[in-house]
């Protein structure tokens, strides 16, 4: 069978105008809105899934970021334990460097045995310096040798304006960040689910070996105070200032928000909360495809079966601003079929485009496997075909 090009019209969006390096997708048509974060030295909010900028303010700008650091330590450590498959019941033994961090902390006994669970929500909940460490000692065997991985990471994630010199975000010479990049680290961190199991905890007892018990509150308190806020993680130096990322859904809807070098946590959560409740207002997610969504039935060479249905291997969403129209159609690409074919095997691509301008590409897979014809097969053919 040749390969078919269907193209049709899939419903109303909006139009996206430009790429963004972010995430290698769009920018909003109007990223500079007035009135949002006017006091923060750098600021971006920007669509979670297609990573649309909706509004930016210094976001290249070389900044302190202060416990923010954490949010490539927590992404780089979760990454770590799953490529290892390690377990989180695994024991961590608090060496006397970690127990003896300063500023937030859960205040491990030096010498004692922690599960690598507890450890992790505390770093998200509290976040807390010494379990940073106690964990980047576990995984690679010292802090340095962590932070070098933290820095390759950057590299391979592209993070052109970051340098990490400790994975605590503890004042140093020569750590920086920017608004950009933090939110590119985030976005790697909201793929692991356990971060939000950990990261829409209030409040909990933190339980130590022998016994004794530190209470821990969680630093954002936009999880308690901002409508569909379930996750994030803040940071407070006097270089720094008040900093925090989160994210919050509404719907269909999540939005990543990063303010830095707010004067206080209060008019930092203020502006924060303006920039989300403008996003949710003026933009929404649609689903230009869904995950399984059936795209047609297709012709299979030398196959038990003549055809195999094709779907959609993931979802294509489609971050549109409030009002405004705009055509979208489906480029449905199917190649040339021949059995054998495995269910979940790739057999052409989805291509979204939004005023005739590629949006975004998906898979096509079977959705149903199919045989080879066997000698018995053909010769079954030949004679019902007789």
């Amino acid at each position: 069978m040749n390969k078919k090009i269907l193209i049709g019209i899939a419903g109303i969006l909006t139009a996206i105008i430009a790429f963004s390096p972010l995430f290698g997708v769009h920018r909003a048509a109007h990223a500079d809105v007035a009135g949002l974060a006017t006091t923060c030295k750098a600021a971006m909010l920007l669509d979670a899934n297609t990573g649309t900028v909706v509004f930016e303010k210094n976001t290249k700008q070389h900044l302190q970021i202060a416990s923010m650091v954490k949010i490539m330590t927590l992404g780089l450590a979760f990454d770590e334990i799953a490529r290892r498959e390690i377990s989180l019941d695994t024991t961590v033994t608090a060496s006397e460097n970690a127990a003896s961090m300063g500023g937030s902390q859960a205040f491990l006994d030096a010498n004692a045995d922690y599960r690598l669970d507890e450890l992790l929500k505390s770093i998200v909940v509290a976040s807390a310096n010494d379990s940073c460490v106690a964990v980047a000692e576990y995984l690679y065997g010292s802090v340095d040798a962590f932070v070098a991985a933290m820095n390759e990471r950057a590299t391979e994630m592209g993070l052109t304006d970051t340098k990490f010199v400790n994975c605590t975000g503890l004042p140093r010479e020569g750590q920086y960040s920017c608004a950009a990049d933090v939110a590119v680290m985030f976005k790697n961190l909201m793929a692991h689910e356990k971060f939000y199991d950990y990261a829409k905890v209030w409040m909990y007892d933190f339980e130590h070996p022998g016994g004794r018990v530190t209470g821990l509150t969680n630093t954002n308190k936009l999880i308690r105070f901002y409508d569909g806020c379930d996750g994030g993680k803040t940071g407070y130096t006097d270089e720094a200032r008040s900093c925090i990322t989160v994210t919050a859904k509404r719907g269909d809807t999540r939005l990543i928000c990063v303010a830095i070098g707010a004067e206080n946590s209060k008019t930092r959560n203020k502006e924060v909360s303006e920039m989300l409740n403008y996003g949710f207002a003026n933009y929404k997610t649609i689903y230009a495809l869904q995950k399984g969504e059936v795209l047609g039935e297709y012709g299979v060479e030398n196959g038990k079966t003549e055809s195999i249905t094709a779907v959609a291997e993931e979802d294509c969403t489609a971050f549109v601003k409030c009002g405004e129209k705009s055509d979208v159609a489906l480029q449905l690409n199917i190649d040339t079929l021949s059995a054998p074919l495995a269910a979940g095997q790739k057999v052409g691509t989805v291509t979204v485009l939004i005023n005739g301008k590629e949006y975004g590409t998906v898979n096509a897979v079977a959705k149903n496997g199919c045989e080879k014809k066997g000698y018995k097969d053909i010769l079954d053919d030949f004679i019902n075909e007789w």
